[in-house]
């Protein structure tokens, strides 16, 4: 008896160390993206610090980066994988992730927010609200940075 407790032990912590190793590996292009993004970031701007990275996956794949400028304020870049362009702003400038939302509350009312990020399309900066409405169904909202205005609504997925 003692020797199948020891063989399953041993088959489930191989398992583990199997899954742990397949999700480390799934994070390897994510880092990579992060660490050419801030490396790029830091050659044309002054970034000091990284709070947050993501890839916004839209029209254009958008590397997104929100940190801290050298002087102190929280900036956010945005960086389209196929442009050398690099966009940037104050988060003081525009809207918040809460001021977002409260837009998105205004027209619509949605059941769940399931996630609000930034991301970019046609050199415009915005916030993709992803929410499902009352009925259940996948709505995506998206809200202009700068200006607070609709963009658009890809709605009833």
């Amino acid at each position: 008896m003692k020797k199948w407790i020891i063989v399953l032990s041993i088959i489930v912590l191989a398992f583990c160390g199997l899954l742990i190793k397949v999700y480390l590996s799934a994070l390897d292009p994510v880092k990579t993206a992060e660490t050419k993004a801030v490396s790029r970031a830091q050659g044309k701007i002054s970034l000091k610090e990284v709070d947050d990275f993501h890839i916004y996956n839209g029209i254009e794949t958008v590397n997104v980066i929100e940190g801290k400028s050298k002087n102190g304020d929280k900036i956010i870049v945005w960086m389209p994988e196929k442009s050398k362009e690099i966009i940037v702003r104050k988060a003081k400038n525009g809207l918040t992730k809460e001021e977002a939302i409260q837009k998105l509350q205004q027209e619509k009312s949605p059941k769940k927010i399931i996630s609000v990020r930034l991301g970019m399309e046609k050199n415009i900066p915005l916030w993709e609200i992803y929410y499902r409405s009352n009925n259940n169904l996948i709505n995506y909202y998206y809200v202009h940075f700068d200006t607070g205005e609709w963009l658009k609504k890809i709605e009833n997925l």
